[in-house]
């Protein structure tokens, strides 16, 4: 995953995945490779969130 992504951008880009897999239009390839990504976005995401909710609890406990 890059460095630089934002989780917004990481969203964006599973909606996408999502969109392009409800479609049909995709060959086998194609589907394993989206959800490969998609992976790695979930995840993302998933850190991205852990880490924000860890920060928001610190600033609340007053350790800021």
């Amino acid at each position: 995953m890059e460095k630089a992504m934002k989780y917004e951008n990481a969203v964006t880009e599973l909606e996408q995945i999502v969109a392009q897999l409800e479609s049909g239009d995709m060959d086998l390839d194609a589907i394993t490779t989206k959800l490969k990504r998609a992976r790695a976005l979930v995840k993302f995401c998933n850190e991205s969130l852990t880490k924000a909710d860890n920060e928001i609890q610190k600033i609340l406990d007053g350790e800021e």
